[in-house]
């Protein structure tokens, strides 16, 4: 039976999630920048929230994924506290400047993880050769590749999904990037074993008082009286359609 893992964004997402049948937890803030490492804070409410495994993800910033040496090493650092906190597992990923996996830097990522399930996030899809880091990940002993195929949705990318799945199956491969109730059966279809999604939808802020002429944001286009959370239905959904297929 396949695995849903659900991207949240704040701990009351977690529990919702978790309530409506995540079986785990890809643990994020800043769902604008597509997910950088949470507060310390955050960390450990989540821990004392829900039961189910919660991967926090480890990215210092948005955008690629070759950092420079300070970042690399506030990286480690939240290694080690998650590590120290309990977690099970971390979602990271780092490149080099030709777009290949930056061994060196991944390899001391398992060493401080220590036995952690290590996720290699959509740096996948932002790769040169894809089969040869594939190769190389599975050498550093990484759990499971989240990617939608190189393309801009796991739903345009099914195809190399499928033929990454068909591989050793270490590490596993997991699609994401679009993945809905609309289009889960496809993945299921195709043997995928593990679905991740954020099953997200934008709510209005409670805000009240609102001044519409400044912005807080970088992006003056940006709206920052919508807060991005889970939709818990859509969790219920995916989750029934997983069960469905169940032996």
């Amino acid at each position: 039976m396949a695995l849903l893992e659900i991207c949240c964004y704040g701990v009351d997402d977690a529990v919702i999630a978790e309530q409506r049948g995540a079986d785990r937890i890809e643990f994020c803030a800043a769902p604008k920048e597509g997910g950088l490492t949470p507060s310390f804070g955050a960390l450990k409410a989540i821990r004392q929230a829900v039961s189910i495994p919660v991967h926090p993800i480890v990215r210092p910033r948005g955008g690629d994924f070759c950092y420079r040496a300070d970042e690399f090493a506030a990286m480690l650092e939240d290694i080690t506290a998650l590590r120290e906190l309990g977690f099970p597992g971390l979602v990271t990923g780092v490149l080099t400047e030709d777009g290949e996996v930056d061994r060196a830097r991944m390899k001391e990522i398992m060493q401080v993880a220590q036995g952690m399930a290590v996720t290699f996030h959509r740096a996948f899809d932002m790769c040169a050769h894809p089969l040869q880091v594939f190769d190389t990940l599975a050498e550093l002993g990484v759990s499971r590749v989240l990617t939608s195929g190189q393309q801009s949705s796991a739903e345009k990318g099914l195809s190399f999904i499928r033929e990454l799945n068909s591989r050793s199956g270490v590490p596993i491969i997991m699609a994401g990037a679009g993945v809905r109730p609309q289009n889960l059966d496809m993945f299921l279809d195709a043997g995928i074993k593990e679905v991740h999604s954020s099953a997200g939808r934008w709510t209005a802020s409670p805000m009240r008082y609102r001044n519409p002429g400044l912005s807080m944001s970088s992006d003056a286009t940006a709206d920052e009286y919508a807060r991005y959370g889970v939709d818990g239905d859509a969790v219920a959904v995916m989750k029934e359609q997983i069960l469905r297929r169940r032996p």
